[in-house]
């Protein structure tokens, strides 16, 4: 017989048998917790995924809505370094919330809540974008022009490529486009 590992199903069978209790050193009892702590478990790596996924759609989001503003309408690429000015931009999205909130702040308090997530969240994208943000590969024509036309889910968000570029506004390894490096080694 296999062996059931879903809450609702394990439940289903014990209310179809008739147990009303369970006794709490019983084999039942101690598959209800099993499937209990699984379910648990599963509904936080679901919350996880969709909170990084909403992160991630977001920072897309932002660089569509920069190539589809008016002044940068007519453009069909952009470079390294204008990519890492924009990237820049929205790493500083919050920082006039945060900057009224220590204004705000008395003296000799703790910060807030809302003032540390903003912060910690500052300082976690200032270290992504020292070793290499990720984003749409602005350079490439055809990539900018599928972002443009990007309807804003996640499922399309694999037609873009991605590359990583770091605060100075060079590329560095990563993304899902191949890095052009000189892999020549001579032998002697």
């Amino acid at each position: 017989m296999p062996v059931t590992k879903s809450l609702g199903k394990l439940q289903k069978n014990l209310k179809s048998k008739g147990k009303s209790h369970v006794h709490p050193n019983g084999r039942k009892y101690q598959q209800l917790a099993r499937a209990t702590i699984r379910e648990n478990n599963i509904a936080a790596k679901k919350q996880e995924f969709q909170k990084r996924k909403s992160y991630e759609l977001a920072r897309v989001k932002y660089l569509q809505d920069v190539t589809n503003s008016e002044s940068f309408k007519e453009r069909s690429t952009f470079s390294l370094e204008e990519t890492a000015v924009f990237l820049q931009e929205f790493i500083q999205r919050d920082n006039e919330e945060l900057d009224e909130l220590k204004k705000n702040r008395r003296s000799n308090r703790p910060p807030s809540n809302r003032q540390l997530l903003l912060q910690q969240k500052y300082d976690r994208e200032m270290d992504e974008f020292k070793k290499g943000f990720l984003c749409p590969d602005l350079t490439d024509k055809n990539n900018v022009t599928t972002l443009r036309n990007w309807n804003g889910t996640f499922g399309s968000l694999n037609a873009l490529k991605t590359i990583r570029v770091d605060s100075n506004g060079k590329q560095v390894v990563g993304g899902n486009t191949s890095f052009t490096m000189n892999t020549d080694v001579e032998m002697q």
